[in-house]
């Protein structure tokens, strides 16, 4: 039975934040009976009351990671609004958003983008902490310049987590630094991002710095990454005269998972320091805890199979909640899998980042006289993935010269939405694809759509754009329509370019992608031409990666010996660094020839793209929605399968 929904949330994601991904194997958990467990949490909400602030950050830290993140919440919350110190600032609102509401990222965001650089480092190592880049745009800016090296270093960690590998070598480039407070940051960063290509390097700056901090914090790297001897020194400084030492022994001893360590540890709970004494804590109750999931892992769930009674489940979109929680919701075919068919919104959520759902629960009841589907879940806030209302864009289907898009908005985390908007306001047929609503920087919402006068009487579609500069209260109409040969131009999507234009890639019958472009955001469009990928009659998806700004593509790449298959087999992404001109790093998310794949969604969270879409079994015809999360790294991998 999947877990009560709101209860695990905050303790499930925690431990994803802990930054506890890098240990040689998976280690045993360290037992630790009730009257130390105990022990620890009151120790930790005492230092949480502390004046010493920065040591009441890491017992914020250590209470979340324990399961206590509505305490830290609450100790917190009043604290932010009566700060000044932009450093101070950091510190309280990634603990609140580590703690379980990421609408405070929006504040390490906002201090980073500042004129003033006094939280420029707080604020990138904090976004690195948590797992978290927002839009990447201010983090990317950031990475070009030279110095200070610091800065330099956090901002290249905070995109590395975001899935920027290449940002890595940013760091590496500083463990060599003859400076060992520059040197030892860049060991810090390579202990959770690193891996055994790293080892020489720190094995070097362990034997290198003479001065007892630099040096562990070598060691302490080189146990984080499954270095034995490093293990041995970590375990030694919980017992070093520095109390430095100690403190960061303490911090490490969980990504090392250093069970061994437990006596230190223990002897640590009565340290003089109260800095030591938090570390020591948080390392007890971490380490009793079981190992987490490799940062690796790819996950992949039919989490609506198709059934004799809802032989279809297609057209999905997955959102990412304010507490770290999942939504995913899916259109419900009844009786037959015809776009005509029955249908409505369901949804489902996930608090261990997809591994497992919830109960199915009802967004939209079907209100047309033959279905609604094809779903949409944005946020309505532009460059805030996190906070502001939440919108639920459907298509409310009456006959095939019928169809209309419909906007119902969430002020409460889509617990509950508001009354239906229409938002096609002229009469027609008016394809909306799942997961295709943007929100440009400009705050401005932007609907793509497919019009034709007859869905099954010789459909010709032309595509344009309704937007809304009001958060959705009122709509306008693109002036013009967009046409293309055949069919016409089907189920488009907009992405906005870096340099403000807007690019929409159109859905065709002729054997490749059309595109067409708008310079005033989304008013007025250019004709439609070739985009010179080839694909099949079947919608791409196009996203930008906030961690590397390159763009990913996903479509049915069935070119093969110059002929374009109309088999929506396999599903394929590749990656621009060009904004859409050239193509790299072709890689098969599914290539099962038995299957179709097609409609795909993609949200990037912590590193990981979360992609849903739907598979065809073309034996039985039926179709289930599947729900995939791979490291962003993957799509720029090798894959001796493709």
């Amino acid at each position: 039975m999947p877990y009560p929904i709101r209860l695990i949330a905050l303790a499930g994601w925690a431990i994803a934040f802990g930054g506890i991904t890098h240990a040689a194997a998976p280690a045993p958990r360290l037992e630790l009976d009730e009257a130390t467990q105990e022990r620890c949490l009151s120790l930790l909400k005492g230092a949480l009351a502390s004046d010493e602030f920065w040591p009441s950050m890491h017992a914020s830290e250590a209470l979340t990671l324990a399961g206590h993140g509505a305490d830290v919440q609450t100790a917190l919350a009043p604290k932010l609004p009566k700060e000044t110190d932009d450093q101070k600032r950091c510190g309280l609102a990634r603990e609140l958003a580590r703690a379980g509401d990421l609408s405070y990222v929006q504040v390490l965001l906002d201090i980073l983008a500042s004129p003033n650089p006094h939280g420029h480092i707080h604020a990138s190592e904090s976004l690195f902490k948590i797992w978290q880049v927002g839009d990447g745009v201010k983090l990317r800016q950031t990475l070009t310049r030279a110095e200070p090296p610091k800065l330099v270093m956090m901002t290249a960690a905070a995109l590395v987590r975001g899935g920027n590998r290449e940002a890595l070598d940013r760091v590496r480039k500083y463990v060599s630094d003859p400076d060992g407070e520059t040197a030892r940051i860049a060991a810090w960063i390579l202990a959770r991002t690193g891996g055994a290509s790293d080892l020489r390097a720190l094995r070097a700056g362990a034997t290198r710095f003479s001065d007892p901090l630099t040096k562990a914090y070598f060691e302490h790297a080189l146990a984080s990454l499954g270095d034995a001897d490093g293990l041995k020194a970590l375990i030694r400084n919980l017992g070093h005269p520095d109390f430095n030492v100690r403190v960061y022994a303490a911090e490490f001893a969980p990504d090392a998972r250093a069970v061994a360590a437990k006596d230190a540890l223990l002897h640590l709970l009565d340290d003089p320091v109260l800095d030591v004494r938090i570390r020591a804590a948080q390392a007890l109750l971490v380490l009793a805890k079981p190992s987490p999931s490799s940062p690796t892992e790819d996950i992949s769930r039919d989490v609506f199979p198709a059934t004799a009674q809802n032989p279809r489940y297609s057209e999905g979109s997955v959102l990412v909640q304010r507490d770290g929680s999942l939504i995913y919701a899916t259109t419900e075919f009844q009786g037959s899998g015809s776009d005509f068919a029955k249908a409505r919104i369901i949804a489902v959520d996930s608090t261990d980042q997809g591994r497992t759902w919830s109960e199915r629960r009802v967004l939209q009841e079907n209100v047309g006289q033959q279905n609604v589907m094809s779903v949409t879940l944005r946020r309505l806030k532009a460059n805030n993935p996190f906070d502001g209302p939440i919108g639920l864009f459907y298509l409310v289907k009456n006959s095939p010269t019928d169809l209309d898009v419909y906007l119902r908005i969430s002020n409460d985390e889509a617990k509950t939405f508001g009354e239906p908007r229409l938002v096609t306001t002229d009469p027609g047929y008016h394809v909306l694809n799942n997961d295709r609503v943007t929100v440009l920087s400009t705050g401005r919402i932007l609907v793509p759509i497919a019009t034709t006068e007859d869905a099954v009487k010789s459909p010709k579609y032309a595509s344009s754009c309704y937007f809304s500069d009001d958060q959705g209260e009122t709509w306008k109409r693109s002036r013009g329509l967009i046409h293309y040969p055949g069919p016409g131009a089907m189920e488009p999507e907009v992405l906005e370019q870096a340099d403000g234009r807007l690019l929409m890639q159109i859905r065709t019958k002729v054997d490749h992608i059309a595109v067409s472009e708008s310079t005033d955001g989304g008013e007025s469009w250019s004709e439609a031409k070739s985009w010179e990928i080839a694909g099949p009659e079947s919608p791409a998806t196009l996203r930008r990666i906030p961690s590397t700004g390159n763009l990913l593509l996903i479509w049915n790449n069935t070119l093969r010996d110059g002929k374009v298959s109309s088999v929506r087999t396999p599903l394929t992404s590749a990656l621009s660094a060009d904004e859409g001109r050239t193509w790299s790093f072709h890689r098969n998310l599914e290539n099962d020839p038995t299957k179709v794949y097609a409609y795909t969604s993609v949200v990037f969270d912590r590193g990981r793209a979360l992609l849903t879409y739907y598979v065809g079994d073309t034996k039985t015809g039926r179709i289930s929605s599947r729900f995939r999360s791979v490291p962003i790294a993957w799509f720029s991998e090798p894959s001796a399968s493709n």
